[in-house]
């Protein structure tokens, strides 16, 4: 079953690669989305692609990369999603 997932990461998450990891570890996965560094110095990620791949996605991002401290991922569910067809880095808010 394929889904959709908004999620948003805080902690010391700018400026330790974390978006380039995350896109890294989504194409592996065959996962879909976007991720974005935020102003408030956030970052947020809408992922989708098939559930155990999306959740094996989610539990990484509780950990992020060697240099990133998490402190905190809240993630919704997207409903209707459309799944893109490729993963990206997008622009910072």
């Amino acid at each position: 079953m394929k889904i959709g997932l908004h999620c948003w990461v805080t902690g010391r998450v700018q400026g330790v690669a974390f978006r380039y990891h995350t896109a890294q570890l989504a194409i592996r996965l065959g996962l879909t989305g976007e991720v974005r560094n935020l102003k408030d110095g956030r970052v947020e990620v809408k992922v989708y692609g098939e559930a155990t791949s999306v959740e094996t996605f989610c539990l990484w991002l509780h950990q992020g990369p060697p240099a990133a401290t998490v402190t905190q991922v809240h993630c919704e569910k997207i409903p209707n999603p459309l799944f893109p067809e490729e993963f990206k880095i997008a622009s910072s808010e």
